[in-house]
This record gives C-alpha cells, structure tokens and sequence, in this order.
C-alpha cells in the first residue's frame, strides 16, 4: 500500500460524491488533506468531521486567482503540496448542441478543461521535488454522448492535458494519471438520470459504482503500483484495474 503518511493533497470538488470520499480515504491513510469547493458549508462541516489533518477552503477553479490562492492557502497550512487532484467537474446543463446556450456550454469548459489546467499551474511550482497530479476524465472522452458535447470535449481535452503534463515533466518528477471512474453513484448521477438523455440516463441506480472505490483508486494511483499508467489512464471499469486496487477478489 502507498504510504501517505503526512503527505499533503488538495482536492478541488470535494464538497460530496467522489472528492468527499477522496478526502476521507486520504487522510484515513494518514495524508494532510485540504477540501476545496465553491460554497464553504460542505467541506467545513466535512473538514471538521476528519479533524486536525483537514481543512477546507472556498475556491472557484475557473477562476484562477482563487485557485492559486487555494493552493497557496494549503501550502501555507501543512508546508508543502505533494498531490493535487482534480475532481471538480460539471455536466449541466445537458441537452442537445443545437439547443444549447452558449455561455452555459463555455461555463462547462471553464470548470473542466481550465480548472484543470489552473490548477496544475498553482500546484507546479510547489512540486520541484516531485509530485503527483491526478485528474478525472471519462469514458466520454473517447465516446460520444448525445447531449453532453461539452462534458465530451472537456473530457478528451484533460486526457490529452494529462498525457502533455508527462510529456514535459514526467522525468523531473511530475507523475500525471488520469482516472476514468466509470458511472459513480453521485449527485452528477442523479442529474444525468433526470435528463433521460442517452443511454447512461436509462442505467439502474444499483449499476453505479460507490464513491469509495474512485476514492481508494486515486489513493492506489500515488503509488509505484500506478508508475505503468503515468500519461495515460487508468479505467476502473477494468477488473484487473479493480483487483489491484483491492475492490474486488
């Protein structure tokens, strides 16, 4: 198992679903865990529950003054940053691409493609010893969805930002790994199921997979276990992926 001991991890989304469940895994093996979200609430009262290796910060990742100061704020708190994971994303709203508004679909793109690449720009600078930069992707970045072209095209555009981070920086350190989660029982879930657009709108609840599981994949991720899948992805729809893991027997 990879030692996180004081190891120190910004999670951007972590108010519920797979970046709550990442927090908790995280500093449950020990790491300095720091929660940031656009709304306080969640990830204070979240923070508190995990206790002194927590804390929570508000942050916008489109915007890239707040995310540079998120980091910032958790370098400051625990001395360093060793692990960034980009989690927070956004689906809505869903709907055909002629029908779609544009400044909604930009808004996709600004938390999806930008936040990620803010992010990894915040958290550089703080990693010239090494450091581990893990992000959400998706099955949707290599299929097409109807009525989710901008969550598509976010998606294929992180899996090549990844692969473009190891590219350049992969021998001075930086381990790059995208997680494709597969469908998760979250609140993103939830809103897809509402649409009743495309097939993953007609799956049944009892499909999706636990947050936990991401959770404790991301946690696998940071280990020399992962080293093979550096600037690629790792698909936790693979039952080898979940074996290694230790999800299933």
């Amino acid at each position: 198992m990879t030692d996180l001991t004081n190891k120190t991890v910004l999670i951007t989304g972590a108010s519920r679903g797979i970046g709550e469940a990442a927090a908790r895994e995280f500093a449950a093996q020990g790491a300095n865990v720091a929660l940031a979200a656009r709304s306080g609430g969640d990830i204070e009262r979240i923070a508190s529950e995990i206790g002194a290796k927590a804390m929570a910060v508000k942050c916008d990742v489109s915007d890239r003054a707040s995310l540079n100061a998120a980091v910032a704020a958790t370098v400051a708190k625990f001395g360093g940053l060793d692990i960034l994971i980009n989690n927070a994303g956004s689906i809505d709203p869903i709907g055909p691409l002629a029908e779609i508004d544009p400044d909604a679909w930009d808004k996709v793109i600004d938390v999806n493609v930008k936040g990620v690449f803010y992010g990894i720009k915040a958290a550089l600078p703080h990693m010239s010893g090494g450091g581990t930069i893990l992000t959400i992707g998706s099955g949707a970045a290599t299929s097409a969805l109807e009525g989710w072209s901008h969550y598509c095209a976010s998606k294929a555009a992180v899996h090549h930002l990844n692969a473009c981070v190891h590219k350049e920086l992969g021998d001075q350190g930086i381990r790059a790994i995208i997680l494709s989660p597969g469908t998760v029982a979250t609140q993103m879930q939830r809103d897809i199921r509402a649409s009743g657009i495309n097939p993953v709108a007609q799956m049944d609840w009892e499909d999706h997979i636990p947050a936990e599981w991401p959770a404790k994949t991301l946690a696998w991720m940071c280990g020399a276990e992962a080293n093979e899948y550096l600037g690629q992805v790792v698909a936790l729809r693979d039952d080898n992926i979940r074996r290694k893991v230790g999800l299933i027997a």
